[in-house]
């Protein structure tokens, strides 16, 4: 059966969020995310709060949600200072937590801190270089207090960590979940090898400038039969990882009605994705959807 989410963007202050975080989970979802931005190009203008301490906010009024970053990037993020926020979340959270970690794109996020020959981001390839390296180093970092190991030594291309100490570790073990995104061979091959969630969303297809449902349908099912071959030449099955897919600014109109919903939903799930996650309304812009359909797709209203 498919798990339900829903993405909850850090777009106002936590005194009048935090009833949207217990929301989530008076209704049933089974895992609340919320993005990790600087800047947001979707929303450019208007409020926008930091994702470690909404998270860790959001701990605090809930009790058995999961948590987690959809997905928090290299972009601007080191590994050794970012771990020791993850395993605090972890804490705080009492192993609620799941890692979403992707390579990041273009964008607001990219530029924002002016790296790169033109002071706006990375090329493709070292993003791509830079996320399997920090995936490598997060998992060392991470897996810190099992087996008495509490530092780690790591050279990389890109990252170092040297003597890291991560104490007393996380409470889930040997680290917290990663839920990794990624669609191309480098990435696919970083989810097989350290991942316990692959993450995709639906505006895969409108990356090659092509919007229509047909084709949006179409670069999901490629894309999950890549992770497929992916897993298999490595000798892993391929039902033993979760797939998590974001529904967002894409044609499929997701959160419409209920009624699209199911029909959008069924689908997913024949794709074989296990986890699906929606936007909790917002009232106008971005994600601006029916605020009655979140209800009325509650698991606990099933």
């Amino acid at each position: 059966m498919l798990r339900l989410g829903v993405c909850i963007m850090p777009d106002r202050p936590f005194r009048e969020a935090a009833a949207r975080w217990r929301r989530a989970e008076e209704l049933g979802f089974a895992h609340a995310w919320t993005y990790d931005h600087i800047t947001f190009g979707g929303i450019p203008d208007g409020p926008w709060y930091d994702a470690v301490t909404t998270l860790a906010s959001a701990a605090a009024v809930t009790e058995r949600i999961r948590l987690g970053t959809l997905v928090a990037t290299p972009n601007f993020r080191h590994p050794v200072p970012f771990a020791q926020e993850v395993m605090s979340l972890d804490d705080v959270s009492e192993g609620r937590f799941i890692l979403g970690y992707g390579a990041g794109s273009y964008g607001p996020d990219a530029g924002v801190l002016g790296y790169g020959e033109d002071g706006k981001g990375w090329t493709p390839q070292e993003r791509g270089a830079r996320y399997r390296e920090s995936v490598e180093i997060l998992d060392q970092l991470l897996s810190a207090g099992t087996e008495g190991r509490t530092r780690t030594t790591y050279r990389g291309t890109y990252y170092s960590a040297l003597d890291a100490r991560m104490e007393p570790g996380c409470v889930q073990r040997p680290r917290v979940p990663f839920g990794l995104a990624a669609t191309g061979p480098l990435g696919l091959r970083t989810v097989v090898e350290h991942a316990q969630m692959w993450i995709a969303d639906d505006t895969l297809a409108g990356r090659d400038g092509e919007i229509t449902e047909d084709v949006t349908w179409a670069a999901l099912e490629k894309v999950t039969k890549k992770l497929d071959a992916a897993l298999e030449r490595e000798g892993r099955d391929p039902a033993t990882l979760p797939r998590l897919l974001l529904s967002g600014r894409s044609p499929l109109r997701t959160m419409d009605s209920k009624a699209r919903f199911d029909e959008v939903s069924a689908r997913v799930e024949s794709l074989g994705f296990t986890d699906f996650v929606v936007h909790y309304p917002r009232e106008s812009g971005t994600y601006a959807t029916p605020a009655h359909v979140l209800d009325e797709i509650a698991p606990a209203n099933a």
